[in-house]
């Protein structure tokens, strides 16, 4: 293996990867850095209000979401550090003796490749696996702490499966309990039966839901059947966190399922419409499809800083922070587009890296040889 390593990766890849990396971690470490400062700034009323102990703010409030912002700046950060070294190199003229001693521009790009898919699967396997657990911490610290939401849920609608529907008009997530609850099943077009309840609560040690003052109405054609009962207890494939989620998009709540889990979710969503499924495929989209940035991006800075210019960095990195806004106000466009307008999500989360890729093909062309 090492003397694969010494026959394809020799010093000078060397030398650009330990570059790459080194000045990524180091951005990235200092934009950490910023905004822990900034945020402890912001929120230290919240954390005394709260009398959030030190060791919950620590370990779940920034143990959640710092790993979140990282992952969510990786991308970027990775960018700027590819266009400032590179033009840093390119300043330095370290450049073109490269491409003067017979090496191709597509070979140049060998080591940069290589480092970014050291970060594309640091990148992934963040997305996929690490991030939604690092979530969690943070959810329950917002739900310990400094959750200050309305806690009910009114008018919400469900289908459980293909025959079965479901109201709650209103819905109290600290109590678990909901209130004028109805339950039809259909048979095709024709309902068979109807469940009313004036209140339901959810019993989370024997998983099951608890029905008071049920009333059953059973159809069979032109003949009814009414059944009164002062309470029924019943498995049924509802929990409360079906009431639970919020529908907005930047809600912590979608980025801290794991995705076996989001996969399930989005199973039952297809079935039972609540509005939440575009929300669902655009997290599970985003995990698996966002990390291919850090090759996109990566062929942009490159191509955009390798030649030297008047001025130093300062224009490349310009042009490069430039891109970064451009990129996120596309990534958020396709988004919004997609909750409001109906693009499939799946396009949604693909157009930023398709539409920069090709920007970043165009300007490998323009790039010096």
């Amino acid at each position: 293996m090492f003397k694969f390593l010494d026959n394809y990766i020799k010093i000078i890849d060397w030398y650009i990867i330990k570059k790459y990396l080194g000045t990524f971690v180091f951005t990235l470490s200092l934009f950490l850095i910023i905004i822990v400062v900034f945020d402890v700034s912001e929120h230290l009323d919240d954390f005394l209000k709260s009398k959030a102990p030190l060791s919950a703010i620590v370990f779940q409030y920034y143990g959640g979401y710092l790993p979140y912002y990282a992952n969510t700046l990786l991308p970027l950060i990775n960018f700027l550090a590819v266009i400032f070294f590179t033009a840093k190199m390119a300043n330095q003229t370290e450049i073109v003796p490269i491409l003067s001693g017979k090496v191709s521009f597509n070979r140049f790009l060998r080591p940069y490749f290589i480092a970014s898919g050291i970060i594309f699967v640091v990148f992934f396997l963040g997305n996929v696996y690490f991030i939604p657990l690092t979530n969690q911490l943070s959810v329950k610290f917002d739900d310990t702490y400094t959750n200050s939401t309305d806690p009910t849920k009114k008018e919400q609608h469900m289908q459980l499966d293909e025959h079965t529907y479901v109201y709650l008009e209103t819905y109290d997530n600290v109590v678990k309990t909901g209130y004028n609850f109805s339950l039809e099943k259909f048979d095709g077009d024709v309902m068979r039966q109807k469940l009313t309840s004036d209140r339901i609560t959810y019993d989370s040690l024997k998983h099951s839901w608890t029905f008071f003052n049920p009333k059953i109405r059973y159809v069979n054609g032109l003949k009814e059947k009414w059944v009164e009962l002062p309470q029924k207890d019943t498995i049924i494939d509802m929990q409360p966190s079906d009431f639970e989620a919020n529908n907005d998009i930047n809600t912590n709540i979608y980025r801290a399922i794991s995705t076996p889990d989001l996969t399930k979710q989005i199973s039952k969503e297809t079935i039972r419409g609540t509005g939440r499924l575009v929300e669902l495929k655009l997290e599970k989209y985003r995990r698996f499809i966002y990390p291919f940035s850090a090759f996109v991006l990566t062929l942009i800075g490159v191509s955009i800083s390798s030649r030297k210019v008047r001025g130093g960095i300062g224009l490349p990195l310009g042009i490069g922070i430039l891109l970064c806004f451009l990129y996120i106000v596309v990534d958020r466009f396709a988004n919004v587009f997609s909750l409001k307008a109906g693009l499939p999500p799946m396009i949604a989360v693909c157009i930023p890296n398709v539409l920069f890729g090709l920007t970043g093909l165009y300007l490998l062309r323009k790039a010096p040889k």
